[in-house]
């Protein structure tokens, strides 16, 4: 888009061209992959980004008629590692209770076997764990077999074929592992039995989050040898944080290293780490600028949680926020949405530094309402 002084039009404008150049200003409209890299890479962009995670909300393909492609990019959660384990090997069984879908699953290693049971969620078809892999003391044996035979191994080829797809749309959001607290107490073991674990035998919990933390850090290996010739924009640790859960003594010991040495292995390449922290972040204000990482990931400002957009961009210069439209404001009355949205646009000023996005599940249907709203906000909001 060429934007003219006022009461002028483009055959009116003097020649030489170089003239032409000089005086005149272009914003041209941006991509929504142009406008996520922008925010990643520093650069002046031509509006706020509204994203969502590839097909959280809707299908896209469901949602672009209504809005328009280009107000609503996309995120697709991606990869450059995967992992193989020789002598280990899961086995999943589809099961049934009270007429719900479930799915078991056996862990086969060669010290024992552990079983996870979950069930799907009717509203997200999601699965819910009911029983983790990780029950009782025992069981850290048998999963440290899994960790030790794990191999890492690069795998490029997925993150350039979601780049390939995704096209103008978007970009993939390349994550590694869990931090190792973060990932027993969400994907192997309860957080009421991790917390019983960790008092009734410290040193074999802490030799099983040390075996995890070797495993991340071979990922870490992996992804910055990827970095050197695939275009990543930014790395995502999914640690899904939140304060009441870990707190500032555990997130000091267990995460922050983590964040530090990733951040500091991807910054000569110019590459940024995200942190998903979707949680209550107050407690951890004071280590949060220590990390290292250059954003966060599905910030929930309130009424949801305890900090927004503001917070970040007063608290921590250079500070990216791909800020979460908060769940609850979804169901409220339009006016209300908008009001919301202005807020938080408003909160982060003519930063650079924000994307509105949708990486939180929300009720069924909403969409249809609210995100027309959140889009006319970014409209009426302006260019940075």
């Amino acid at each position: 888009m060429c934007r003219l002084p006022l009461g002028e039009s483009l055959h009116m404008r003097p020649s030489p061209l170089q003239h032409f150049y000089e005086e005149v200003s272009f914003v041209v409209a941006m991509t929504n992959r142009e406008r996520l890299l922008a925010i990643a890479q520093g650069r002046e962009l031509d509006r706020v980004p509204f994203i969502q995670y590839d097909g959280i909300a809707a299908p896209n393909e469901e949602i672009w008629p209504v809005l328009g492609r280009n107000n609503m990019g996309l995120l697709r959660w991606s990869n450059v590692h995967r992992f193989a384990h020789p002598h280990c090997h899961f086995e999943v069984q589809e099961t049934e209770q009270d007429g719900r879908r479930g799915r078991r699953t056996i862990l086969h290693t060669p010290a024992g076997q552990l079983v996870e049971e979950c069930l799907y969620q009717a509203t997200y078809n999601v699965a819910a764990i009911r029983q983790h892999y990780i029950r009782d003391l025992a069981d850290y044996r048998v999963f440290m077999a899994y960790l030790r035979d794990i191999v890492v191994l690069p795998d490029v080829e997925r993150f350039w074929r979601d780049y390939r797809e995704l096209g103008d749309d978007g970009l993939p959001l390349v994550a590694v592992e869990r931090t190792p607290f973060q990932q027993l107490w969400i994907q192997w073991v309860s957080l009421e039995d991790l917390c019983a674990h960790m008092a009734d035998d410290p040193d074999l919990v802490e030799e099983c989050i040390g075996l995890l933390a070797q495993i991340e850090r071979q990922v870490y290996a992996v992804v910055r040898r990827a970095a050197e010739s695939a275009p990543i924009p930014f790395v995502d640790i999914p640690d899904n944080i939140t304060a009441p859960v870990i707190g500032l003594r555990h997130f000091k010991r267990y995460c922050l290293p983590l964040y530090q040495e990733l951040s500091g292995m991807l910054a000569e390449r110019g590459v940024p780490v995200f942190v998903h922290m979707d949680g209550y972040l107050k407690p951890l204000w004071s280590v949060i600028g220590e990390t290292g990482i250059g954003g966060i990931d599905s910030l929930s400002p309130p009424p949801d949680n305890d900090t927004s957009a503001g917070d970040v961009v007063r608290l921590w210069p250079g500070m990216r926020v791909f800020l979460n439209f908060p769940s609850s404001v979804h169901i409220a009355e339009p006016a209300a949405i908008y009001e919301q949205a202005a807020r938080i646009l408003a909160e982060a000023g003519h930063s650079g530094r924000l994307s509105i996005q949708i990486s939180e599940n929300v009720p069924p249907g909403v969409w249809r309402r609210s995100f027309p709203e959140i889009v006319r906000a970014i409209d009426d909001f302006g260019r940075p």
